[in-house]
């Protein structure tokens, strides 16, 4: 639980000093959609692994 709000603080350290309202909210939304679109990639990998895809 220690490392989850160790990582709450870096994501909002990362954006507290950023001035523009519109580029601190893309950076935010871009942030979101990258570990969505990783989340969809471990997915994909692990349904793989585990119904037995042959990786040659």
């Amino acid at each position: 639980m220690k490392a989850i709000f160790l990582l709450k603080d870096i994501y909002r350290e990362g954006f507290r000093n950023i001035g523009n309202y519109m580029i601190r909210n893309y950076f935010k939304a871009f942030t979101w959609f990258c570990l969505l679109m990783l989340a969809v990639v471990l997915y994909a990998f692990l349904y793989r692994l585990f119904t037995g895809f042959a990786f040659d």
